[in-house]
């Protein structure tokens, strides 16, 4: 059975490390989520950090949060706090036997709303290495399992998949392809990004 906790923080810790790579005349850079500039990605990836560590807290949900609005201005620095306290709060002992509000989604089992913690910060992670100029060469065990959690999903479903939905539209990507490169197409992005460019949400 997959460890969906070891999974999140090793996804979370590569986003930690191409986030502290980010100077500040980089965070007007575009970004695979092409509605969002580098700074406003980082923004929406620290609120739902620390939106995720307030559900598992049990605490009430609070938009503001989730929006990033009650962050400061240096951003790089509030995600790392906002990395810190998410893994913190996914690891106390008793968090798998409570349910998560997971803002603009609805309640779940919180193995669920970690997996899905876990498949935003894998992808991100690769939006915000891409918006640095860096390649980066995710883990293919990691990669795998987004694939096999995603075969569970209703294909085509425009609240998974398209405008206004978490990842755009699915990019076709040939099937003898590397998993990071199927599981990129999968999420809506265009592994060669900014060659060619997908339109994506999140």
């Amino acid at each position: 059975m997959m460890d969906i906790r070891a999974h999140d923080e090793r996804a979370v810790r590569f986003a930690e490390r191409m986030v502290a790579q980010v100077t500040d005349d980089q965070l007007s850079a575009p970004t695979p989520c092409t509605e969002w500039t580098l700074r406003e990605l980082l923004v929406h990836m620290t609120g739902s950090n620390n939106g995720f560590a307030d559900t598992a807290e049990g605490r009430e949900t609070n938009p503001e949060v989730w929006q990033g609005n009650t962050i400061g201005n240096d951003v790089v620095a509030e995600y790392a706090k906002s990395s810190q306290r998410v893994q913190a709060a996914f690891a106390a002992p008793d968090v798998l036997s409570r349910t998560f509000d997971v803002h603009g989604f609805g309640t779940y089992p919180a193995a669920t709303a970690i997996g899905m913690h876990f498949i935003d910060y894998l992808a991100h992670g690769w939006d915000v290495a891409k918006a640095i100029g860096e390649e980066p060469e995710l883990d293919e065990d990691l990669c795998e399992a987004v694939l096999a959690m995603g075969r569970r999903w209703p294909q085509g479903a425009p609240t998974i998949w398209g405008p206004g939905a978490p990842f755009g539209h699915q990019v076709a990507i040939p099937p003898e392809a590397s998993p990071q490169n199927r599981m990129l197409g999968f999420l809506g992005r265009t592994p060669t990004w900014p060659r060619t460019t997908t339109s994506t949400t999140a």
